[in-house]
């Protein structure tokens, strides 16, 4: 399969990249403005596949349809330089597209990273070959239905397939870039394949991400933060999440009564049912992964505030469902507090001393984002300035902006993405 959608691109991709900016850009919204259409079709489609609330999948899809739009836009932008080198003589640098890209993504948000992280190697002139998530194929599989004859064949492709797909398409002589978002372990093997060819890697990967609370914050909006910063709509299953809120002893007991109660809006229900605010771990690996992890906490002597169980909904008896977790009492050198679970687990850490605090924060091997709750501007700039993150909120958590560079520093990742940056990432100059 993996051949034969990269020789089909391969093919594509000398018209695809002669093909006018303008004109590419006339066929990416319109796939902006079938994603629009069927909104609510593909969201039921990842709702039951992934287990992520349905009404949560409906803006998955209203997310890539804003960046094809987005990125169409922006395709006139892919420019050169002209550098003057004395009387007669003038040097041209021109931006071109890379050939056929390959592109792996997770399971977390099926639909939403299968059409986004299309939409700038699309807009740059190279062809596409995307392996959705192995758990969550389906809406990858409708969408290419749907988006069927918008463009030249062989342009967009979608494979599907575990491991050996993904090695597949990562070694394949005919596919000068990969990018990826998943785990570490498998950023590294992507890594690793390209390396042989010397092909061009970006990669998203996990993140052991921090909430940081000081004692003049406002703590109605920290706790706020603290809890839509862990995304436990979609089980806390987000690379991005912050599961690790360092609040100060003089507002702890505060912070945490109010993140507990904040906490008790997301109730794990059936994902295709509109009223769910909570959904379910995408498989039993998953899902035993984390009970783990729970286990590993009460073992380590941390205090079990509140969940840490399968809930007691029979209708859910069958699914892999978890309940909102938190523990206080945690210290930094904890599992729970160092190793990426990917669930619905919040660990509560006190600082009181600055320096040190941000030490911890910056101890794991990750740093994709960050947060910080502070009136204090100056403690806003310094904090931001030395934690060790690509993406950093001040008194906010969660959103992403289109426009803005998304990525992480050190295991968390290479490149950025849902901006300009991201774009001319898939040119060569």
């Amino acid at each position: 399969d993996v051949i034969a959608a990269v020789a089909s691109a391969k093919t594509a991709f000398e018209s695809w990249s002669r093909t006018k900016p303008a004109d590419r850009a006339v066929m990416m919204r319109k796939v902006a403005a079938v994603l629009r259409d069927n909104a609510l079709d593909l969201a039921l489609l990842d709702a039951a596949n992934c287990g992520s609330p349905v009404h949560e999948m409906v803006r998955d899809v209203r997310n890539p349809a804003a960046q094809f739009d987005f990125f169409a836009g922006l395709v006139t932008e892919i420019k050169g330089d002209t550098i003057p080198m004395g009387d007669g003589v003038i040097n041209m640098s021109v931006r071109e597209p890379y050939g056929v890209v390959g592109r792996i993504v997770a399971y977390n948000h099926p639909l939403m990273f299968t059409a986004a992280k299309s939409a700038a190697p699309l807009a740059a002139g190279n062809t596409v070959v995307m392996k959705p998530p192995v758990q969550a194929p389906l809406s990858a599989y409708r969408l290419m239905e749907l988006v069927d004859g918008i463009f030249p064949p062989g342009v967009w492709n979608v494979i599907s397939g575990g491991t050996p797909c993904g090695v597949a398409l990562s070694e394949h002589p005919d596919v000068p870039f990969v990018s990826l978002i998943g785990s570490v372990a498998t950023g590294r093997a992507v890594a690793r394949a390209g390396a042989e060819r010397l092909k061009r890697i970006t990669l998203e990967l996990g993140g052991k991400n921090a909430c940081v609370v000081y004692p003049d914050a406002d703590l109605d909006r920290a706790s706020t933060g603290a809890v839509n910063g862990m995304n436990f709509t979609w089980s806390g299953q987000s690379c991005g999440s912050t599961p690790r809120l360092f609040v100060h002893p003089a507002v702890h007991d505060e912070v945490v009564a109010r993140v507990l109660e904040k906490i008790r809006h997301y109730r794990p229900g059936l994902p295709t049912d509109m009223d769910t605010t909570m959904g379910a771990i995408v498989s039993r690996a998953q899902h035993e992964k984390v009970m783990r992890y729970i286990e590993i906490g009460k073992d380590e002597g941390a205090t079990l505030a509140c969940g840490g169980k399968v809930p007691d909904d029979p209708a859910l008896s069958k699914g892999w469902f978890i309940e909102p977790t938190v523990f206080t009492g945690v210290t930094a050198d904890m599992r729970i507090a160092r190793e990426e679970i990917f669930g619905p687990v919040l660990s509560v850490i006190s600082w009181t001393d600055e320096d040190e605090m941000l030490r911890q924060v910056n101890a794991v091997e990750y740093g994709l984002t960050g947060a910080i709750f502070t009136r204090d501007l100056a403690n806003a700039h310094r904090a931001a300035g030395r934690i060790q993150s690509g993406f950093i909120w001040v008194n906010n958590a969660g959103p992403h902006f289109l426009g803005t560079g998304y990525g992480g520093y050190k295991q968390s990742g290479i490149g950025r993405d849902e901006s300009i940056e991201e774009l001319l990432s898939y040119t060569q100059s």
